[in-house]
């Protein structure tokens, strides 16, 4: 291993440190929406020199959590309920692109066995007689587990890498709002509605059906738009949402 290449390993690793320190200080409201980051301050903070800081930051912009500013240095990032609906139905029509591929290319038996697996444990799930906390944190488990798992089936660089990074996007996740839902009348409901559509996806994939496939993506990630709205028009519930101190306030009339 050359020096140079063993010089680059705590530089990358110090930049890690930085990119997940500085994303949980701006999901948990450390810092403002509309503030700008004091990049001094952060140094001293972590313990990292300045250029780590200045990858990390670059990666929060290309994710969507900040701003660089024309002037120099970065802003932290507010977004409206419309950024957060279009970043999940962005979401929806990626997965789509990449149930409509995995159905085309016929996956074996053997592709599929991990999504099959999935699916059933996710079934056991919903047919459990009271569903608790730690239900829903499987649920979410095995949620973001069908998801990848789709995606993978897609068997394509390109889509992989662009669906990564919108999930990068705050509130794009599948799981953005599961535990919102968690304390509603019809969280049971609102589960087996999802639950039925990971079914039929699968099926649409098993069938080769890929305009189907596609169709019922799209459809699945509607629901994570309805929670959306439930969480926003309830201040407890917003509160409960990862990041809700991005989230700008609706204007009361």
């Amino acid at each position: 291993m050359s020096a140079a290449v063993a010089d680059d390993k705590p530089r990358n690793a110090q930049t890690v440190k930085a990119l997940l320190k500085l994303r949980e200080m701006v999901l948990n409201g450390e810092l403002p929406p509309g503030e700008r980051v004091a990049e001094l301050s952060i140094v001293d903070r972590l313990g990292v020199s300045r250029t780590p800081i200045r990858m990390a930051l670059v990666r929060l912009e290309e994710e969507g959590l900040v701003d660089c500013l024309a002037t120099g240095g970065f802003v932290v990032r507010e977004f409206s309920d419309q950024d957060i609906a279009d970043s999940i139905e962005l979401r929806g029509t990626m997965e789509g692109m990449a149930a409509r591929r995995a159905a085309e290319r016929r996956p074996d038996r053997a592709e599929l066995a991990e999504i099959r697996d999935c699916v059933g444990n996710l079934d056991a799930l919903i047919r459990r007689r009271e569903l608790s906390m730690d239900d829903f944190s499987d649920y979410i488990r095995l949620n973001d587990r069908f998801h990848s798992l789709l995606v993978e089936l897609a068997a394509s660089a390109v889509l992989k890498r662009s669906i990564e990074r919108i999930l990068h996007l705050p509130f794009a996740s599948p799981n953005a709002f599961v535990f919102v839902q968690s304390e509603l009348p019809e969280s049971r409901e609102i589960l087996s509605i999802a639950q039925e559509h990971h079914r039929s996806i699968l099926e649409a994939i098993e069938h080769g059906e890929g305009g189907r496939a596609e169709a019922l993506a799209r459809e699945h990630s509607r629901i994570a738009q309805r929670n959306l709205q439930v969480a926003l028009s309830n201040q407890q519930q917003r509160d409960r949402i990862p990041g809700a101190s991005l989230i700008r306030q609706r204007e009361r009339a």
